[in-house]
């Protein structure tokens, strides 16, 4: 028999529901005792929570009371099909009186003879966090006052997997952008290095990255890249076209070809996604680099005793947004002895108040030759001072000095 509710105990039962705060538990223990109680206090014999995954359209349980082999088999379940599927689809509380394979795309819960479900949608604003459902092995059910204490008890789980979500978000974005980023940069002969990143404010970590590595042949290859978006799926696509940058540059002795292969890559297998990088191979003299922009920003070059300038070279489409094969083009650049050239993300030099144009020619203006490390920090405190970063800011800076 099902427990008679009325609206003003509502707020009492989920309560009582969630009991004493959990607040040293990790998120999977406090959804178990969570849904551990929502049984007691509902008298339910199970109680489910399923996550939305977006990518794949489709649910995914995470913590279960009752009939545990939920998540112990990774039960998933297309979006729009069955009964969770449907809550999902129309993000309304959804009651079941009939229990069987053409209602419920879960075979585990027929076989467990569950005669009575209820399920209702976890949201946070317009997002689609998951779904909440209870079931009974007896016939009963479900009052409205029920439904509407089951939905408020929903609302704070996904708060909460979203919260928890972000966090998880976030450490996994660092680390993994961490781990690309060169921890170290090379001691090449005739060159010195020194590099800046800071994530954005705002935006957060994102899919900003440089690179340095040796080529064969005693040359050097620089890269400054761009990811649009934040989050870890921009990292994790930054990561992928770094790795594949890195290995098509061993074969490729033209920027140009390189950039071509990637941006080939990029259409192919990371439909969506577009980057902007700018390229450039340093030649074993050290006197001279060749360099192709796909979208990108020039570089700053700064000779001894003048002032810094932009480089001449055309901006190409950039990576995974050109149609067909564009042509891709490579510029000589001099690299005067004692001259400092540096490579930089548009989050240095964009601001909302101003066309990034005027943010470009401050830069060029405020870079001088120099040792790189006095570059960096010469041009952070000039461009970004006191205030934090708006956008991720990647700056790299290449310093040729005597052998």
């Amino acid at each position: 028999m099902s427990r008679s509710l009325d609206g003003q105990d509502r707020l009492q039962l989920l309560e009582e529901i969630i009991g004493a705060p959990s607040g040293h538990l990790a998120l999977a223990a406090v959804l178990t005792e969570t849904l551990d109680r929502v049984r007691e206090v509902l008298q339910v014999d199970t109680a489910t929570v399923l996550r939305y995954q977006a990518g794949g359209q489709q649910l995914v349980a995470i913590a279960a009371a009752g009939i545990e082999e939920e998540v112990h088999q990774g039960v998933r379940v297309p979006v729009g099909t069955g009964f969770a599927g449907r809550v999902a689809l129309d993000r309304e509380p959804v009651v079941l009186d009939h229990v069987d394979e053409t209602t419920v795309v879960n075979s585990l819960l027929w076989e467990r003879g569950l005669r009575a479900m209820l399920g209702v949608p976890m949201v946070v604003g317009a997002d689609l966090v998951g779904v909440l459902h209870v079931g009974s092995v007896r016939e009963r059910r479900f009052t409205e006052a029920e439904t509407g204490t089951l939905q408020l008890l929903a609302d704070r789980l996904a708060m909460a997997i979203q919260v928890e979500a972000l966090e998880e978000n976030r450490a996994a974005t660092m680390a993994l952008q961490r781990s690309l980023l060169p921890d170290v940069l090379p001691d090449l002969p005739g060159l010195a290095f020194a590099a800046r990143y800071v994530p954005g404010a705002e935006t957060g970590l994102g899919g900003d990255w440089y690179d340095l590595f040796a080529l064969p042949g005693d040359r050097v290859g620089v890269v400054m890249g761009d990811v649009s978006g934040h989050g870890l799926e921009a990292a994790v696509i930054m990561g992928r076209l770094r790795s594949a940058l890195r290995a098509y540059a061993l074969d490729c002795d033209d920027p140009a070809e390189t950039l071509g292969k990637l941006d080939r890559k990029a259409n192919h297998f990371e439909h969506g996604a577009m980057a902007t990088v700018a390229y450039a191979i340093i030649d074993p003299g050290r006197d001279s680099l060749r360099l192709s922009l796909a979208g990108h920003l020039p570089p700053v070059l700064a000779r001894p005793g003048e002032p810094g300038e932009l480089v001449t070279a055309p901006v190409d489409p950039p990576i995974g947004l050109s149609l067909g094969r564009p042509e891709r083009r490579t510029t000589v650049v001099e690299l005067p002895l004692d001259g400092a050239l540096a490579f930089y993300t548009d989050g240095l030099v964009e601001r909302r108040d101003r066309p990034v144009d005027d943010g470009m020619t401050e830069l060029a203006a405020t870079i001088r030759a120099g040792e790189p490390e006095r570059v960096c920090a010469r041009v952070m405190a000039t461009m970004i001072g006191s205030r934090p970063a708006q956008d991720d800011v990647a700056l790299l800076v290449v310093h040729r000095h005597a052998r």
